[in-house]
């Protein structure tokens, strides 16, 4: 491993890449049946058909093509055949379901129209469900079937690509707003892949990788799709649906692939933890595993640890825990902790954590003792500050352990937003990227404690929502990882008032009532804050992104509405509305189609 870094383009990455015919990546089918690998030197040439595909349908370099593809194959290579085209990719998640088909079309919508694609890619089954987005895109000329596509033989026509080229738009999962279009240069990706490839995982040629992420995210994408490429490693691609329905065909292809390097959010070793069976784990060897990273979502120590006790019988160490810190404006990767070394958990006293914003550091077990996870710190040449939220122009960064706003630079920051100066100007201050995230620093280390938007603050303490939603999840009957508390200042306005929804299986009347005094007595004894609400919902109620985070601020909304009880879940959605919805979509697809879409038809 060189230590000079120079940077390259994801395209140049690609055709240097393509000299190997022995790593590459793997693609493992959600029925099972064949698992189609392609060398870097297939991925060079499979790649290199899709951008002369685009190329044919009229794109030029600096367009923006949408990608809505299901098929992990599929969106690889039309992912990066758009680079090698010049053409700028827009991944966008694929619909999981019928049941919220309305709210999907909607998102989807928004993000083509903002990014101002002018094709959009996907299958021929999902174009169907496409028609009102098409019709209502005035930008968008074609939507094409990913099928036709790959049938076609077109020839590449060579692009000049550069670092200060824009390599793709990620949009934000919108888990606190609607998603903004993240701008990252080919320079981005390439000083980010540095850091998580050489100075966070010490990535090795041996090193090869198992992810089922979702490709649409930057934690799939960029983690496991770009990074590899550049140092020429190979990656087993599992669908993210079907870790969903068995968390054990994660582990079975670590073992089978003796892989190295995985990421999951704690949601993730949470599920093995409940899910896998004891009789799933025989002839499992998980000993390979050196780098289980962890991170898009509040980190528990809990999780973890319960984790590594389980799997240890089939040879998983808890020092292969990586804490990570990371976000879309960043490129991806903010901060790890150090490989090899395990969690970092800094026990602090919760009552001075949530009364006066310092971390003060007391025994493992002590009464009011509140462990957070640590991220590790920052990279070389990228910095890490904490900030009063009132510093506009980032002048006085705050102590060590005291609790703010984290902030960041360095030459991972995104460029900004996409066509959105004013979203662009209020997401900096004074050259420092505002994360919106609340932590410390305590002896360089990163420590998370939440969102700045989301912190709930009753009598002049600040709690964090998270903290809340922990203690209310390990209640009996509450769905783990299915709880989100907020605060609301309705109906009186005269002092924030705390509510908790949760998801749960019990049955509605006197068990529910039970549930929640059980949820109020938890909080109470372990926080000290007395909950106003709690309001038990269905299995599959609570809103959640694309990306599987729940959506704190539109289940406020729902509260405050009065229609968050009024939901149903996914399972139990009215066929009927989603037979409207189904066709609703199809005449807009056929009107499309047979007006091509003007506006002036009636």
């Amino acid at each position: 491993m060189s230590s000079v870094f120079s940077p390259r383009t994801v395209v140049q990455a690609i055709e240097d890449a393509a000299k190997s015919t022995q790593t590459g990546y793997r693609f493992i089918g959600e029925e099972g049946g064949a698992e189609p690998f392609f060398s870097h030197a297939g991925i060079e040439r499979a790649s290199a058909r899709f951008g002369g595909a685009l190329q044919s349908l009229g794109l030029q370099k600096g367009d923006r093509v949408a990608l809505i593809l299901p098929d992990n194959a599929d969106f690889v290579f039309a992912f990066l055949g758009a680079l090698r085209a010049g053409v700028i990719p827009v991944p966008i998640y694929p619909p999981t379901g019928l049941g919220k088909l309305a709210g999907y079309l909607d998102n989807t919508l928004h993000i083509v129209e903002r990014s101002g694609a002018k094709v959009l890619v996907t299958s021929a089954e999902i174009r169907r469900l496409l028609g009102t987005v098409q019709s209502r895109a005035p930008e968008l000329e074609k939507v094409a079937d990913v099928e036709t596509l790959k049938a076609l033989r077109e020839e590449l026509k060579p692009v000049q690509v550069g670092l200060d080229d824009i390599c793709f738009l990620q949009f934000t999962s919108g888990s606190t707003s609607r998603p903004k279009g993240v701008v990252l240069t080919h320079a981005n990706i390439a000083e980010n892949v540095h850091v998580i490839m050489d100075l966070g995982l010490k990535a090795q040629s041996f090193d090869n990788g198992v992810s089922w992420l979702p490709l649409y995210h930057d934690m799939g994408l960029i983690g496991f799709v770009l990074a590899p490429l550049f140092h020429v490693n190979s990656i087993t691609f599992l669908p993210p649906l079907l870790f969903l329905k068995r968390p054990a065909r994660w582990l079975e292809q670590m073992s089978r692939q003796k892989a190295t390097i995985s990421f999951g959010p704690n949601f993730a070793y949470a599920l093995c933890n409940k899910r896998i069976k004891d009789s799933e784990l025989e002839g499992l060897d998980l000993s390979s595993w050196r780098v289980a990273g962890c991170g898009a979502e509040p980190i528990r120590a809990e999780n973890l640890r319960a984790f590594a006790e389980r799997f240890g019988r089939v040879g998983f160490s808890e020092k292969a825990f990586v804490a990570c810190y990371g976000m879309a404006e960043s490129t991806l990767a903010v901060s790890f902790s150090p490989v090899g070394k395990g969690l970092l958990v800094d026990q602090v006293d919760g009552q001075a954590l949530w009364s006066a914003g310092k971390a003060e550091p007391v025994g493992e077990g002590a009464e009011r003792a509140a462990p957070v996870v640590g991220c590790g710190p920052a990279f070389d040449r990228h910095d890490i500050g904490v900030f009063a939220e009132s510093d506009a122009e980032s002048l006085t960064p705050l102590g060590e352990r005291t609790v703010g706003e984290l902030r960041l630079r360095g030459p991972s920051v995104m460029r900004g937003y996409w066509n959105d100066a004013e979203l662009t100007r209020e997401a900096f201050a004074g050259g420092w990227l505002k994360t919106g995230d609340i932590g410390y620093i305590a002896e360089g280390n990163v420590y998370i404690c939440g969102r700045s938007k989301e912190v709930i603050i009753v009598n002049g303490r600040n709690y964090y929502p998270q903290d809340l939603e922990w203690e209310a999840s390990r209640v009996e009957g509450v769905r783990k990882g299915n709880v989100i508390a907020f605060g609301t200042m309705k109906p009186t306005h005269d002092r924030e008032r705390v509510i908790i929804a949760l998801e749960t299986s019990v049955p509605e009347g006197e068990g529910r009532e039970t549930l929640k005094g059980d949820v109020r007595k938890a909080v109470q004894q372990a926080l000290g804050l007395t909950v106003d609400d709690v309001v038990p919902v269905d299995a599959g109620v609570l809103p959640k992104t694309s990306s599987g985070k729940l959506q704190r601020a539109k289940t406020r909304e729902l509260y405050e509405n009065g229609d968050l009880l009024a939901r149903t879940s996914i399972r139990r959605s009215d066929k009927v509305e989603v037979v409207k919805e189904v066709v609703k979509s199809q005449i807009g697809y056929f009107r499309h189609a047979i007006l091509g879409g003007r506006k002036d038809q009636p």
